[in-house]
């Protein structure tokens, strides 16, 4: 009798226990047609995809639909015009890259106070209300493309960076590149600078500028792939003795690298970018699942918001540049990518 009894009461435990689970299980899942939108500028680079990889496979573990959106051009005003418009639909949430930080104050206010939470990342808007705001560390990026780039080249050597004035996780890139050199490789000298905006013309004509400028160039640094693409054509037509070292990859970028045209890359973790990101949002939107010990309520702040998460980086060498293959990625996991 006392062995039946225990067995009753470990079958009426277990299944105590599982009802709680399913119930706790049921509080972390989207409510019927709960969307969340992920929203960038110039929309084809193949950065994102990656990103919204993870951010749609997290959302679908829970239940939830995604979005994603965005503005094909390099035009912070179009991209808020597309913030607007995912806006007007009411989604639970929104992962969005802001271009520039301050233009997006006042949007992404007005999407919070609406009810909609927001979460910024790869680049921030510090003042606004978004929750939390998730992407690698862009000061440590810089410096480990500069320790690449001085090393291959002892020390010694004149460089330069291209650069997209404004967005505000490639002003840290170039800034701590230039800092790091400055520091740590007193023989590395900084003869240039050009601001070439994503765009792989303006690259190569500043690289042809910068090196007829300055004829012992030996090394690039621009914190995006696109602009890596002129750069490198430069290079190649000057004889292939300039090192092109840019952040972030893409199929092209991947074939250079293994092809030498490219020097390296440093690349941010996109899929937990995009993993943390789904995530982060949830949770704002959803503030109620846990109940922490601090004065949020008094305060009128949201519980769930995390200032930084940091998702890791990469750097990409001849070594491991097979690794990164978006296509080779989508098959192995059998979706459609952005298409879906």
């Amino acid at each position: 009798m006392a062995i039946r009894n225990w067995l009753i009461g470990v079958a009426a435990s277990a299944a105590f226990v599982s009802g709680a689970s399913a119930q706790a299980d049921s509080k972390f899942r989207c409510k019927e047609g709960e969307t969340y939108v992920m929203n960038v500028m110039v929309s084809g680079v193949e950065y994102w995809f990656p990103v919204y990889e993870a951010f749609k496979q997290a959302a679908q573990s829970m239940g939830c639909k995604t979005a994603y959106t965005g503005t094909p051009e390099y035009d912070v005003t179009k991209q808020i015009a597309s913030f607007d418009q995912a806006l007007a639909k009411n989604p639970a949430g929104i992962l969005v890259h802001p271009m520039n930080s301050d233009p997006f104050i006042e949007p992404i206010n007005r999407a919070v106070d609406s009810g909609v939470s927001v979460v910024t990342f790869a680049a921030d808007s510090p003042n606004s209300k978004r929750a939390s705001y998730v992407t690698s560390d862009n000061n440590r990026e810089g410096s480990a493309a500069a320790d690449m780039v001085a090393k291959a080249l002892d020390g010694k050597g004149d460089y330069a960076v291209l650069e997209n004035p404004g967005q505000d996780n490639h002003d840290k890139r170039v800034a701590a590149f230039i800092a790091r050199m400055g520091e740590k490789y007193p023989g590395m000298k900084l003869v240039g600078r050009a601001a070439t905006n994503q765009d792989p013309t303006k690259a190569y004509q500043a690289v042809q500028s910068l090196a007829q400028a300055n004829p012992n160039l030996a090394a690039l640094f621009m914190p995006e792939a696109n602009s890596a693409l002129g750069a490198a054509q430069a290079s190649q037509e000057l004889g292939g003795k300039i090192k092109v070292m840019t952040a972030d990859v893409n199929a092209k970028i991947l074939d250079m690298i293994k092809a030498g045209q490219v020097f390296g890359s440093v690349n941010p973790n996109q899929g937990i970018q995009g993993y943390m990101g789904f995530m982060l949002l949830f949770m704002a939107k959803h503030p109620d699942l846990i109940d922490p010990m601090n004065d949020w309520k008094r305060a009128g702040y949201n519980p769930m918001g995390v200032p930084f998460v940091d998702n890791g980086f990469a750097i990409v060498s001849k070594d491991n540049a097979d690794d990164f293959y978006w296509d080779a990625y989508l098959k192995r996991r059998g979706t459609k990518g952005i298409e879906e």
